[in-house]
């Protein structure tokens, strides 16, 4: 096979002209930035983890490019191309990657509630009447979708507008997929709670196939692309962070990512990320294994 990209997570082979294969690797990455630390365990768990969601939904009549599970960190999917000039795209495109990321989100945490704070984005936007006082952990009154780009160096949040318009997308067409993203979560959310977890927020992205179809593509539904918090302890007002949140916190605690916001919002270059020291990422393995067991319901060994 022949290695074709090579991701902040994943690196992926060409098998033949239709074929692609993941393979998971143990890096983690937070801020658009790879972390200089390996997680022991933790491309099986996501490989695992992204391979139950994508059959899962087979069940349930949605189209994906997942086709096979190659244990322990690798997986086969449906080749899409990659159109990274977004003039070149248009509603007539047919068999290509959505230059998207979707995002959609059920309560205030992470950037949302910083963005909030900041004032870019209004608690009205979110379905709260004007004047209230959003805090952490707080469930939305309805769930808040937006997308940002895909292919560019650095996520960047897109308007409907501009996102309509770089991806190739009809009014219709745009509605169609996040629609697709809140009936996905929904599946997550029921899943996660028969587990006690709460399923907070998490990405998803999309291709066309060569009938302009929509298809549920890259992975979703792992502690890398979406949220987790405990549901027993968020019952009683504690938000326990059973995700890649835990990691971003550990940089905020230490001052990494003020500095890292300060540099990119000045054009100065960005400082290195640090290594996490032993015991977090002691701690980050048994996360992954333990949350995949509790995602899944499948015992890891």
């Amino acid at each position: 096979m022949k290695l074709i990209r090579t991701g902040k997570v994943k690196e992926v082979y060409e098998v033949d002209k239709d074929t692609l294969e993941f393979v998971f690797t143990d890096n983690v990455s937070v801020f658009d930035k790879i972390i200089p630390s390996s997680i022991p365990c933790k491309g099986e768990t996501l490989c695992r983890t992204a391979a139950f969601w994508f059959q899962l939904l087979k069940t349930k009549g949605f189209r994906t490019h997942f086709t096979e599970y190659i244990p322990p960190n690798r997986m086969r999917v449906r080749r899409f191309n990659i159109i990274e000039d977004y003039d070149l795209i248009d509603n007539t495109t047919t068999n290509y990657l959505i230059p998207l990321e979707v995002i959609c989100r059920h309560y205030m945490a992470g950037s949302l509630l910083d963005r909030v704070k900041e004032g870019k984005i209004k608690v009205e936007d979110l379905g709260f009447p004007a004047g209230h006082q959003a805090s952490y952990g707080e469930k939305l009154p309805h769930p808040f979708l937006e997308a940002t780009t895909k292919l560019e160096k650095v996520d960047r949040n897109l308007d409907e507008m501009e996102a309509k318009s770089i991806a190739g997308l009809s009014d219709q067409e745009y509605q169609h997929i996040l629609d697709t993203v809140v009936a996905i979560d929904e599946i997550i959310a029921d899943e996660a709670a028969e587990r006690l977890l709460v399923h907070v927020d998490g990405k998803k992205e999309f291709g066309y196939d060569e009938s302009r179809q929509l298809m549920i593509i890259d992975t979703f539904g792992t502690l890398d692309e979406d949220r987790w918090w405990d549901a027993d302890s968020y019952g009683v007002g504690v938000v326990e962070e059973l995700s890649k949140e835990f990691i971003r916190q550990h940089y905020r605690e230490t001052g990494y990512f003020d500095t890292l916001m300060a540099a990119r919002k000045k054009g100065l270059p960005e400082p290195d990320i640090p290594a996490l020291p032993d015991d977090v990422v002691e701690q980050v393995t048994r996360l992954y294994v333990d949350m995949f067991e509790r995602i899944t319901g499948e015992s890891f060994r």
